[in-house]
């Protein structure tokens, strides 16, 4: 295993060269446009949260509507910086409720390739595997389609579950 020296000492060359700074700036000025849209244009339906920016692994904000309110359930939409994709994942707000829902969620197409339950959520779907960040008006435009979509089939499957 290498010293933490030289760990620091390659992140600085790649800080000098300034290009991460650039991309992952970039990267959270869009998510934070993305979801002042997505509120803007679906505030009848969800209720949406602040921007978290992460530790370059997850940038993502939080919403909602009733329904998952109720549960104590609520939604995540996350750009994962290591796939560089976008998700949808589904979050408790206590580990209980999460290993409640994980009980039901676990036998559904939403996890059927998992053992375990996700490290921070009960499941994870990606959205956009491939975003193009050279058309962010069309990418908003997918994100919005496909969020919608998905939800409601997430939501749909929390009905089916008659869990509370």
């Amino acid at each position: 295993m290498k010293d933490f020296n030289h760990y620091v000492d390659k992140y600085k060359e790649q800080l000098d060269r300034g290009d991460i700074q650039e991309a992952y700036v970039g990267l959270v000025k869009y998510v934070t446009r993305l979801g002042t849209t997505l509120s803007k244009n679906l505030s009848e339906s969800y209720s949406f949260g602040s921007l978290f920016q992460g530790y370059m692994d997850y940038t993502y904000f939080y919403y909602s509507n009733d329904l998952l309110k109720k549960r104590k359930l609520k939604m995540g939409l996350v750009l994962n910086h290591s796939k560089m994709q976008f998700e949808i994942w589904l979050l408790g707000q206590t580990i209980p409720i999460q290993e409640k829902y994980w009980a039901y969620f676990k036998s559904t197409k939403w996890n059927k390739d998992r053992m375990t339950r996700p490290q921070y959520s009960i499941l994870e779907t990606v959205l956009i595997d491939k975003p193009n960040f050279n058309d962010l008006e069309k990418l908003t435009k997918q994100i919005e389609n496909k969020l919608i979509s998905i939800t409601d089939e997430i939501i749909e499957d929390i009905k089916t579950s008659k869990l509370t």
